[in-house]
């Protein structure tokens, strides 16, 4: 291979439309702009969401919620997400999403338990945040429900 041999892949690269080169071209005269109007003038055309001086829908719809830059959004799991495991189990962030227990959440803080479900084996819980049903049915079951940062 040589350098002076090297050209783009088939299709790769597509030539200009050569315009206002005469009739026979299709692109002669107008040059494909139509006639006079805002899309035939240099510089001509709308911005993106410009509705021809209506009010835009964006602005025409009420503005409705809140977003809590400060707040926490948790790896939620169950307790019926974790009542099929083996006893002794060390459950934690990294097992509950490998394991595809919870989804992960964007700029997440970590792992929040919910006591929604029953738990018969004893497990040792390790997370952020714990609901006060998940705490007890936890330490219930036998298992231990440590708190991590």
């Amino acid at each position: 291979m040589r350098v002076d041999t090297l050209s783009p892949a088939e299709g790769a690269r597509t030539t200009a439309k050569r315009l206002g080169r005469g009739i026979g071209s299709g692109l002669g005269k107008t040059s494909g702009k139509g006639h006079k109007g805002q899309w035939a003038r240099s510089g001509g055309g709308v911005r993106p969401g410009f509705e021809g001086g209506q009010m835009p829908l964006a602005r025409r719809i009420p503005k409705r919620g809140f977003h809590n830059k400060f707040g926490k959004d948790y790896v939620i799991v169950n307790l019926s997400n974790l009542a099929n495991l083996p006893a002794g189990t060390v459950v934690d962030y990294g097992f509950v999403l490998s394991n595809g227990l919870a989804k992960e959440v964007k700029n997440n803080a970590g792992l929040k338990v919910l006591g929604n479900g029953e738990l018969k084996v004893a497990l040792t819980v390790k997370a952020a945040k714990y609901s006060a049903s998940a705490k007890e049915a936890i330490e219930k079951a036998g298992g231990t429900a440590e708190v991590i940062e």
